[in-house]
């Protein structure tokens, strides 16, 4: 595709960037859902849950160019196989979001109003532990321009470490979550509850691979 290789002619991280920001796009918009289903409005879940997947495709698409046009040998200071491996953990956080909002689509579900708050904390971290990653692809260009060395590399090493602590954070919030969805579970049908369950654990895995991916990036930096 021609504006897959345009991207590579202007940078070579520049279609990993691109790709990120569709991934972005479907992370960022679980807040929207999740606010219009603690709100009860069940048709506004379906439309954000529609635009998710739709996203998501098109970042499937965005993939596929990557891979089809990648060029068999850059002149680069990183590896194809770990391009390609940075591009596979970004595909995997878009497919996640969209199980993500599946899974709030197959019953018209409540939450205890005391779960309600802390939920939205425990998603708001989740998506700040990817932001978190999100800003190390940002990065790349101004890696690439100092040779994967110096300030630069010691500013990103110090963002993974940042996603790392963020990562920890949602796994404290996660227990605490599923602290008070037990506590709530005579409030909630047996359905609900297992699927709030399948939930969380859906969420959190989000803040996981932002992590895998922060550590890959950190990888490639220890090879250089």
């Amino acid at each position: 595709m021609r504006t897959i290789l345009n991207l590579f002619g202007r940078s070579p991280f520049a279609p990993l960037k691109s790709h990120m920001d569709k991934v972005s796009t479907c992370v960022q918009s679980l807040t929207q859902l999740f606010n219009a289903l603690l709100a009860g409005d069940y048709e506004q879940v379906e439309k954000i849950a529609a635009s998710i997947s739709e996203t998501e495709h098109l970042a499937d698409v965005t993939k596929n160019d990557i891979r089809s046009h990648l060029p068999k040998s850059l002149f680069l200071p990183i590896e194809r196989g770990q391009l390609l491996e940075v591009l596979r953990i970004q595909d995997d956080i878009a497919d996640q979001a969209e199980d993500v909002a599946v899974l709030a689509t197959l019953k018209r579900l409540e939450l205890p109003q005391p779960l309600k708050q802390p939920f939205l904390d425990f998603l708001a971290k989740n998506i700040e532990t990817f932001e978190g990653a999100h800003r190390i692809i940002k990065e790349l260009h101004d890696l690439l321009e100092s040779s994967f060395g110096g300030i630069e590399a010691e500013k990103v090493r110090h963002m993974v470490d940042e996603v790392a602590y963020r990562e920890h954070q949602v796994d404290v919030l996660q227990r605490q979550l599923l602290k008070l969805l037990f506590s709530q579970e005579s409030a909630l049908s047996y359905g609900s509850f297992h699927l709030w369950l399948k939930i969380f654990e859906a969420i959190a895995d989000i803040s996981n691979l932002s992590e895998k991916l922060a550590y890959r990036m950190r990888l490639t930096l220890e090879l250089k």
